[in-house]
């Protein structure tokens, strides 16, 4: 079919593109004049094809149409006109004249919205169906019969942008071309447009577009939504006119606290606040406003309105200012009336349109390898200079906003100035919990209060909830690519690194953790754990699958493996870091934004690493920190119906507590890693210096609050004697002392409540028959200190062979020469499985026995032997799921199954 284009823009050069491809003949293509020297798209790209290209600047005068216009579209001899996005009045001598009539694109459901402004009036009276109409012109306006429509949800932070490239842009380019399908194949229908709920409203323009204050919060964001970008909701305040972008209903979290904005008409002055400016109805509920462009057109984050202009300029590096000229060549191809784009340059006032803003934005993620880059960015940093230092910011990972204000408890440890977060961290922001409510973590080594931290209540969770939701589903980190990801982690880790001293400080301070072991264990396999699946962001990928084909068609089945959304995660107090970077590090290499509960005995490395997060440049709201009681903060992230995944380390009850919670709130994914027993068997055909020196590791490993300590040794009858005594001997060389001591080798128990506990089981053991061949008592010092302690003929009825110390006691028991098959019975006779050992010489009874042995984990002629990329986790009721390796990946994604028919 021989078609006319008569239209504009991006949308207008794409429905010409896509009708060529469909074999139409476009004979002539009309479009408006050059602007500032500057061609429209849609004639720029028929002109590259030969295509006549006319730019009338008018197509009539006094009411009548041009002769000599209407002379030159007649000579074309088009079969249809088709009219995307046109602006200009066409005479009804074109819209009539060829064989088939014309067909226009209107972005609105008619006959609602008739006229130019309709996106702006769909969002403005809060409509919540939206869509694109096609229909056969007429003389009226927007009045021809109906030939396609297609709805589509608005949602309700849509604006003007976002609607129109979700849906009325590319859905829109797909309607124009199968309406003229239907036209070609005779099946185009002519529905006359329905009288009832025919609307007209006019254009919106910049002085009609000041915001009445007497009206709900709602319709106060409408109105703003409405008109953004174009023209811009406006209000005078401050003595100028002040225009408001990126309006949002969702305050969740968001606390009216902050300077206030007096607002001549407003209902209650606005709050500018660290989220955006705050601003209220007639009806007192809140809406949140992001960004401001002030009366001499600078646009600035809302939430730093009162600030004075940044002046802390980045120094460029040498590969910065490479790609500085090569965004400046851009700039130059874009804005070819600029003699040579300089730092002062400003893109709009060198001519530059919305469809320049594209250009420039997807021109330059593309230099920058995918770089999430917005066209809110270009309105931010309207000059170049400007532009280029948000762009560096951004490539990176800098916080776009000031620094976060810490309130620090400092004090001298170990050489050094500790400087110790102590309050939540929500949002990107240090805050007090709801009420001011704190509680005392204590120093094990000597008994002392260390600080005050504060407590999460219930409404701080939901806080916390809500700004990992946000995160999640508005914000950069589910925007930037997985490999940008995955430099965010990488540069936490290097942080990490970097603050490694403090952090070993802060462990043996707060955990009582031997420094030196906190250094390479706590600490540094916290580091390791962080580079490992930093590493993995950019690998996580689905496949495709061959099903039965649906004949005479064809399918194409894939997966997509997707971040589940909010996880909780509560960790367990032996090794606060480290077990907090083993699920966290999965948990944001798969894309997730988290809420954190750590330990309420030991919550100062995790703030610690909360402030670490902001410095690596971790968007806001991903990491969110709450130190709390887990009868609270802990129970309200179970049952929150927001938080879709739970990751938790700790105890078998309280692991039965949470699967049934998970699964009466809202089905949650649930991984746990909980208690063990884990038996070590020692055969006496084994390297016997290596088997004292493992099994002294495998017990008494930081003081034996270790989740796979040797619950139970078993030794073989022949050696066990000669075994016992020299572990007893070993046992009195450990130095028990000030974990900062760099020889001391046994620190202080974690807190006294687990002291007790111990000490009680420790005469458990002696009332039921065990030998206590060594220790069983608090040492007589300050702090938390227990004795290494070791017992020997410990039967398998008695408790202390069936429940775990979680502490520094080696239970030793027997099993006859050469009775393999009844020690492996033994070994297995509990419900726990999460690790286990065996030393011997002999490969095929070592490679007999860890098939036999049912453990998540089986150490041979080793123990303790963990690593970033070995999956780790438990059988049984020690749990089920995976952390570190790939394996632990799989906790934190969603598998999901597209199927296509070609």
């Amino acid at each position: 079919m021989k078609i006319a284009v008569i239209g504009q823009s991006l949308f207008g050069q794409e429905v010409y593109c896509h009708l060529r491809k469909e074999g139409h003949e476009v004979v002539g293509v009309f479009t408006v004049p050059d602007k500032d020297g500057k061609a429209d798209p849609l004639g720029l790209e028929a002109e590259k094809d030969g295509v006549p290209v006319f730019k009338f600047p008018r197509w009539r005068a006094q009411g009548q149409a041009l002769p000599d216009v209407v002379a030159k579209y007649k000579a074309l001899g088009a079969e249809l006109n088709v009219l995307p996005f046109c602006s200009q009045f066409i005479p009804m001598e074109i819209i009539s004249a060829p064989q088939h009539g014309s067909i226009i694109y209107h972005p609105s459901l008619l006959p609602r919205h008739r006229g130019a402004s309709a996106i702006n009036w769909t969002l403005i009276h809060g409509d919540k169906k939206g869509g694109f109409t096609i229909f056969w012109a007429d003389d009226g306006l927007d009045t021809g019969d109906l030939l396609l429509q297609q709805e589509c949800e608005v949602l309700p932070d849509d604006t003007v942008s976002s609607l129109y490239n979700r849906f009325l842009f590319p859905e829109g380019i797909k309607g124009m071309v199968q309406a003229v399908r239907l036209i070609a194949e005779g099946k185009a229908p002519r529905v006359p447009q329905p009288k009832e709920g025919a609307t007209y409203e006019g254009i919106q323009k910049k002085e009609t577009a000041k915001i009445n204050w007497d009206q709900p919060a709602e319709a106060i964001h409408n109105w703003i939504r409405g008109n953004d970008k174009v023209p811009g909701a406006w209000t005078e305040a401050c003595g100028q006119k002040l225009t408001f972008f990126n309006s949002t209903l969702n305050t969740s979290g968001v606390a009216p606290e902050g300077e206030a904005l007096s607002i001549p008409g407003a209902h209650r002055p606005g709050v500018v606040t660290k989220a955006g400016l705050i601003l209220f109805g007639n009806d007192d509920r809140m809406l949140l406003v992001k960004n401001i462009q002030l009366e001499d057109g600078k646009m600035i984050l809302a939430s730093n309105f009162f600030k004075g202009a940044d002046s802390s300029a980045l120094e460029l590096m040498e590969e910065e200012l490479a790609t500085a000229e090569a965004v400046r060549s851009i700039w130059q191809r874009i804005l070819p009336n600029v003699l040579e784009v300089e730092d002062s340059t400003d893109f709009f006032k060198s001519g530059a349109a919305s469809v320049d803003v594209v250009r420039l934005v997807e021109e330059v993620k593309e230099l920058c390898d995918g770089l999430e880059l917005e066209n809110e960015d270009v309105y931010m940093a309207t000059t170049f200079g400007d532009f280029i230092q948000l762009l560096v910011r951004k490539l990176r990972g800098d916080n776009e906003e000031s620094e976060c204000a810490i309130n620090y408890v400092e004090m001298a440890v170990n050489k050094r100035t500790l400087q110790i977060p102590h309050q939540l961290f929500i949002g990107g922001a240090f805050v007090d919990a709801e009420g001011g409510k704190t509680f005392e973590t204590i120093n094990p080594t000597d008994g002392s209060v260390i600080c005050q931290v504060s407590l999460a209540q219930v409404s701080d969770v939901d806080k916390a909830v809500a700004a990992a939701k946000d995160a999640f589903e508005n914000g950069l980190w589910g925007k930037i690519s997985a490999r940008d990801r995955g430099k965010l982690l990488y540069r936490l880790a290097d942080l990490m690194e970097q603050h490694q001293e403090e952090l070993a400080t802060i462990e043996a301070l707060d955990a009582g953790a031997v420094y030196t072991l906190a250094l390479k264990t706590h600490v540094g396999m916290s580091i390791q754990t962080f580079r490992y699946f930093a590493g993995w962001c950019d690998k996580i990928q689905g496949s495709t699958i061959p099903i039965n084909q649906a004949r005479p068609n064809r399918n194409l089945t894939l997966t997509r493996k997707e971040p589940v959304g909010v996880c909780g995660i509560i960790i367990p107090w032996n090794y606060p870091l480290m077990m907090l970077s083993w699920k966290t590090a999965a948990c944001l290499a798969a894309g997730n934004t988290v809420v954190i509960k750590p330990a309420q005995v030991t919550p100062l490395t995790a703030l610690k690493f909360a402030e670490l997060t902001l410095k690596a440049g971790i968007p806001k709201g991903v990491v969110n920190i709450l130190p709390g009681s887990g009868s609270q903060a802990g129970q309200s992230l179970l049952d929150h119906p927001d938080v879709r995944k739970i990751g938790f380390t700790g105890s078998t009850e309280v692991g039965k507590h949470i699967m049934k919670s998970c699964a009466l709130s809202n089905v949650k994914k649930v991984s746990l890693e909980l208690g063990g027993k884990s038996p070590l068997i020692i055969f006496a055909d084994c390297d016997l210096n290596k088997a004292v020196t493992m099994g002294m590791s495998s017990v008494f490993f930081n003081k034996g609050e270790n989740c796979i300590a040797a619950g139970r040794l078993f030794v073989e009858d022949s050696i066990h004697d000669e075994f016992v005594q020299r572990v007893v001997e070993e046992v009195k060389k450990m130095k028990i002392g000030n974990p900062l001591d760099r020889d001391t080798t046994h620190g202080p128990q974690n807190h006294q409540a687990h002291l007790t506990k111990l000490l009680q089981y420790c005469q458990r053991g002696v009332k039921e028959g065990a030998t206590l061949v060594c220790g069983g008592n608090q040492v007589s010092r300050p702090g938390f200190f227990f004795e290494p302690t070791v017992f020997t003929d410990v039967e398998d009825h008695m408790f202390i062979a069936k429940e775990e110390s979680f502490g520094p006691i080696m239970i030793i028991s027997r099993f006859a020469d050469g009775d393999v098959d009844a020690v492996l019975s033994r070994a297995n006779a509990t419900e726990f499985g999460l690790a286990s050992g065996v030393f011997t010489r002999d490969i095929n009874k070592a490679l007999y026995v860890s098939d036999k042995l049912q453990a998540g984990t089986v150490f041979v002629n080793t123990y303790n032997k963990t690593d970033v990329a070995a999956p780790f986790g438990g059988f049984k009721q020690s749990g089920f799921g995976k952390d570190l390796g790939e394996a632990a990946l799989d906790e934190y994604l969603r598998v999901k199954t597209v199927t296509f028919e070609y």
